[in-house]
C-alpha cells in the first residue's frame, strides 16, 4: 500500500506528546516524509488537559474525513480524553496508539496533574496499541490495561524504551506498514 495510498483515502493527524517530538522522532520524519499533518498545541511544556483536547476537536473538524489518529506518549492519553467528549469521533476511522504515558506514575503527577485520572472507556474507532517492555513512562502492564479498556489491539514491541528518538528507530518503517495494515482493517 504504502503511505502515499494510505495519505490518499485518509488525513493523518499526528498527535506528539509532553514536550512535542523533535526532529529524530519517527512522527517527525513521518510528517517531513509524507505529509501527515501534526496538531500543534498551544504549550507543549506544561501541557492541559482541556485545551490539547480543544486543539484536536478544531484540527479534526478541520481535516477532511475520514481521519486516522497517530498518537504518541501523552497523546494517546490525549485520544482516550477527546474521544469521551467529542461530538465528532465519527470523523476518526483509526487510532495508532505508540507508547502511552502513564500520567498517574508518581514522577508524572505534577506536571500532568490535569490528566488524572485516565479514560478508561472503549474508544468508538478501530485502535491499535503499541507498548514496550522498558517504556521509562508506562509498564507494560499499565500499557495493556489501556488496551484493554481502550478495546484497541495491544503490540508487544519488546523493549524499545518510550518508542522514541532515543529508541534508535529513524524513519520506523515497520510502524508505518502496521498503521498502513489498521487503515486497511479500519477501512
Amino acid at each position: 500500500m504504502g503511505a502515499d495510498s494510505l495519505t490518499a483515502n485518509r488525513t493523518v493527524l499526528l498527535l506528539p506528546g509532553w514536550q512535542n517530538s523533535g526532529p529524530a522522532h519517527w512522527q517527525s520524519r513521518w510528517e517531513a516524509l509524507h505529509g501527515f499533518t501534526r496538531v500543534q498545541q498551544h504549550d507543549w511544556m506544561q501541557p492541559l488537559r482541556g485545551d490539547w483536547m480543544m486543539q484536536l476537536e478544531e484540527a479534526v473538524l478541520a481535516a477532511p474525513a475520514p481521519v486516522v489518529l497517530v498518537a504518541h506518549s501523552l497523546g494517546c492519553i490525549l485520544t482516550a480524553a477527546w474521544a469521551q467528549h467529542s461530538q465528532n469521533t465519527h470523523r476518526v476511522k483509526a487510532a495508532f496508539l505508540v507508547a502511552p504515558g502513564d500520567p498517574q506514575r508518581v514522577e508524572l503527577q505534577a506536571p500532568l496533574k490535569s490528566w488524572r485520572p485516565v479514560v478508561m472507556q472503549p474508544l468508538p474507532f478501530a485502535a491499535e496499541l503499541l507498548g514496550s517492555r522498558n517504556d521509562p513512562f508506562c509498564s507494560i502492564d499499565r500499557a495493556q490495561q489501556f488496551a484493554g479498556a481502550w478495546g484497541a489491539d495491544f503490540v508487544d514491541c519488546g523493549e524499545v524504551g518510550h518508542l522514541n528518538a532515543d529508541s534508535g528507530l529513524g524513519d520506523w518503517p515497520t510502524g508505518l506498514a502496521r498503521l498502513e495494515a489498521l487503515n486497511e482493517r479500519a477501512a
